[in-house]
C-alpha cells in the first residue's frame, strides 16, 4: 500500500464519506413485495420521508459536513420538496436508477434503461446530472460498468473488497468507492416484527456497542489511511435515539483535524487524477477476467 500521507489532499491522512440511501416505501417493496398495501407495515419506512431526512438534514447541518444522497428518480418524484432541501443545503444527489429495482432479475438493457431514466428525473428536478450511482438491490450484469460511464456516471459506491477507491479496469473513467456491511446502519438496526426484517429476526443492537463499533472501524480507517464510506437509511438512523449515535461518531471523526470529510464526486474526482491504475490481481480485475472467460 501506498504511504497514507500521500494519497489525501493537503496532507490528510484518510477520507470519510457519509452517503445516504433515500429509499422511501421502495425499498422494502423490492425486499418483500407481499407488504404492497400493507400501511401499518410501510410506515416504518415512511418514516424516513416524515422525520428522518429532516432530522438527518438538521445534524448535518449543526456539525456543517455534506453528504451523498442516493435517490431512485421514482423517490425523487414523489418527494420534491425533501430534494429541493437536500440540494439547498449543498449536499449531492446521486443516482439509484428509477425505480428500486432488483438488478439481478434486469439484463444489461433493462439496467441501461433503469440508470438513464434515474438520471432524467434527477435532472429535471436539480438541474444538475447526477455523476454517483449506487445500485439498490443485485448486480450489474457484464458491460454495466462501461453503461455508467455512457450515462456520465462518473463513481459508483456499490462493490465491495477494498478499503480505497479504485477506478473500474474495463472503464478507468469510473471510480468505486467501496462499502462495508459494518459501516452501514441497516444490520445493526433494521427490524420490522411481520413479515420478518431481517428474515432471521434479530433483535435491535445495542445502541453504545455500536457506536464503539462504528469508532473502532474508523480509529482502523484512519490509522491505515483509508476511505470509510458510511452508509445511513434516514428511516434507520434518524430516529430520536439513533441519531445521536450518529451525532457522537461524526463529532469523534471531526476531532480529528487530519480526516478528509467530502461528498462521493469529490474523492471519487481526487483519485481519478492522482491514483494508478488498478493491480491484476485486485477483485475487480479477476471478476472482469472471470465474467469476459465465461461469455467466450
Amino acid at each position: 500500500m501506498a504511504d497514507a500521507d500521500n494519497l489525501w489532499p493537503a496532507g490528510k491522512r484518510c477520507a470519510v464519506v457519509l452517503t445516504v440511501d433515500y429509499n422511501d416505501i421502495h425499498g422494502i417493496l423490492t425486499q418483500a413485495p407481499e407488504v404492497a398495501g400493507r400501511d401499518k407495515t410501510l410506515s416504518v419506512w415512511r418514516y424516513g420521508t416524515q422525520r428522518g431526512v429532516e432530522r438527518l438534514l438538521g445534524l448535518f447541518r449543526e456539525l456543517g459536513v455534506r453528504s451523498s444522497w442516493f435517490v431512485p428518480g421514482i423517490v425523487a418524484e414523489e418527494n420534491s420538496q425533501h430534494i429541493a432541501a437536500i440540494q439547498a443545503d449543498g449536499h449531492e444527489i446521486a443516482c439509484a436508477g428509477y425505480r428500486h429495482q432488483d438488478y439481478d432479475t434486469l439484463d444489461l438493457a433493462a439496467q441501461s434503461a433503469e440508470v438513464a431514466k434515474g438520471c432524467a428525473a434527477l435532472l429535471a428536478l436539480t438541474g444538475v446530472h447526477p455523476t454517483g450511482f449506487r445500485i439498490p438491490a443485485g448486480n450489474g450484469a457484464p458491460g454495466f460498468i462501461e453503461t455508467l460511464n455512457d450515462h456520465g456516471i462518473h463513481w459508483s459506491s456499490s462493490w465491495r473488497g477494498d478499503d480505497l477507491p479504485f477506478c473500474h479496469p474495463t472503464a478507468p473513467e469510473v471510480v468505486e468507492l467501496p462499502l462495508h456491511y459494518e459501516l452501514e446502519d441497516e444490520p445493526y438496526f433494521a427490524f420490522n416484527l411481520s413479515p420478518a426484517v431481517p428474515p432471521a429476526q434479530s433483535r435491535i443492537a445495542s445502541y453504545s456497542h455500536t457506536l464503539g463499533n462504528l469508532q473502532m472501524d474508523f480509529a482502523g480507517f484512519h490509522r491505515f489511511g483509508l476511505c470509510y464510506v458510511l452508509r445511513l437509511h434516514p428511516e434507520i438512523i434518524a430516529t430520536p435515539g439513533r441519531i445521536g449515535v450518529l451525532r457522537e461518531l461524526l463529532q469523534c471523526i471531526q476531532q480529528h483535524d487530519d480526516v478528509w470529510i467530502a461528498t462521493g464526486a469529490e474523492v471519487a474526482q481526487w483519485w481519478a487524477q492522482t491514483a494508478a491504475p488498478v493491480a491484476q490481481d485486485h477483485p475487480a480485475s479477476v471478476y472482469e477476467r472471470h465474467y469476459r472467460d465465461y461469455l467466450v
